[in-house]
């Protein structure tokens, strides 16, 4: 940049002043003929041009100096998010409505620009050390500092409008919340958190902390390093208040802005079944005659997560098709496993289940009683009508439904919007094997009274 600067000189100096120069003294010479010898004698001296060249230096210094003459262009450059410094009593007051930072807008000579930026001393002062709480607020200008002279600076915005107010402080209970919880192995699970204190003190104006509803320690699960199971002290966990909507309150302070706590890790587990189930209808006169999960007649895996989501988790599904499914005598389905909610991690997340086919036989069983209820009404009692009997077909293979009994059928009766009086419902069975299928021929009639 400094040769090229140099070069803008050494162009000017040629074009603008030796050549006329030259042209002049060689008109000179030729109207004053009779003085040429003086002249050339004078222009030979081996020390006058270094004499000329130094006063035209210096008067071209001075010149370009005090911006008679402006070798580069003016521009502007735009210096943005400058912090600003907030002058005011912070233990006794409030100030709102002051930005963060603001831009500055330099104007000038480029050479003037750019060390003007090299220095980077850009100071924005909004002094509010004279001023008194109010209600009504106050238009203040900022001040700022000029680290070059002969720049121009602008800034945006010039001024701003704040209000003051008396400093206000309230005790707060606190809470926290786990953030970034799927980062943690899938196999730890977060039994317990202890926080070193259960109350800070919140400071603001009075519109401020009544708009606060909750005061929370966000524990950034992403930032530590856990391995294994057991407990780790945290530290320099970061305090946010929120108003009822969930927004973030950046305008309190609250003391102290960070606390500490105690997490305890553990790696809960469960093993549970995988149950099968089918979807679709197999081919006429066929059956499934038997089901292994990777060649075993009964599996289970072992599920991750925690305790209290997993403790209502008795079995989980797998959905094979079976539609048009028989003719041939096997099928091998490679099932994913599906994970629950509150699992996080599971022992196999992939199985492989084998169906095999057979011919389809049925029998008869009769229900005469163990029909449970569902959805009675408050304050009514049901009982079937006595004389009753209930077919059922049960339909599979010979070897399946060879082994099932009356005892073996759960049947129900689902009462749901039934009043006092006689009443006759369909029987229904629950039925989780997937082997068999029932068929239920008749109604129930019973009898709703009132207790």
């Amino acid at each position: 940049m400094i040769t090229r600067f140099f070069k803008k000189i050494y162009k000017f100096i040629d074009k603008y002043i030796v050549v006329p120069i030259s042209r002049a003294i060689y008109y000179l010479s030729k109207k004053f003929k009779k003085n040429q010898g003086k002249l050339d004698k004078i222009l030979n001296r081996p020390n006058f041009l270094i004499y000329l060249s130094l006063i035209i230096a210096v008067g071209l210094f001075l010149l370009i100096d005090s911006k008679v003459i402006s070798l580069v262009e003016t521009e502007a450059e735009v210096i943005t998010n400058v912090p600003v410094v907030v002058n005011y009593n912070e233990e006794a007051y409030v100030v709102e409505g002051v930005p963060e930072t603001v831009d500055i807008t330099i104007t000038g000579r480029k050479s003037d620009i750019y060390l003007a930026k090299q220095l980077g001393e850009y100071e924005v002062i909004l002094d509010l050390s004279d001023y008194k709480p109010g209600d009504t607020p106050y238009k203040v200008y900022f001040t700022y500092s000029k680290s070059i002279d002969s720049l121009s600076y602008q800034l945006s915005p010039e001024y701003v409008q704040v209000t003051i107010k008396n400093k206000e402080s309230q005790v707060k209970s606190i809470d926290y919340d786990l953030l970034n919880i799927d980062a943690l192995d899938s196999r730890l699970s977060v039994e317990s958190v202890t926080l070193n204190q259960s109350e800070v003190v919140v400071k603001g104006g009075s519109d401020a902390l009544d708009a606060i509803a909750s005061v929370k320690a966000l524990i950034d699960l992403e930032e530590q390093e856990f391995t294994e199971a057991g407990t780790y002290d945290i530290d320099n966990i970061a305090l946010v208040a929120y108003d009822s909507n969930g927004n973030r309150l950046d305008n309190v302070e609250i003391v102290p802005n960070t606390i500490s706590a105690t997490i305890v890790l553990d790696s809960y587990s469960k093993t549970v079944p995988l149950t099968v189930q089918t979807t679709g209808d197999l081919v006429t006169g066929k059956a499934i005659a038997s089901i292994l999960i990777n060649n075993t007649s009964s599996y289970s895996i072992t599920i991750y997560g925690d305790e209290s989501e997993l403790e209502n988790i008795e079995n989980i599904p797998v959905t094979i098709d079976v539609s048009g499914m028989g003719n041939e005598s096997t099928k091998t389905y490679r099932v994913n496993i599906r994970k629950p909610n509150g699992v996080r991690d599971m022992s196999t997340d992939s199985v492989e289940i084998t169906a095999t086919f057979g011919d389809e036989e049925q029998k008869t069983i009769t229900l005469t009683s163990n029909f449970a209820q569902r959805n009675i009404g408050s304050g009514l009692t049901a009982n079937p009508i006595s004389g009753q009997e209930i077919s059922v077909q049960v339909k599979g293979v010979a070897s399946v439904i060879e082994k099932i009994d009356a005892e073996d059928i759960q049947a129900y009766i689902d009462l749901e919007g039934l009043s006092a009086g006689d009443h006759e419902v369909e029987v229904k069975i629950d039925n989780n094997n997937p082997l068999v299928s029932y068929v239920v021929s008749n109604t129930l009639r019973i009898r709703i009274t009132e207790n």
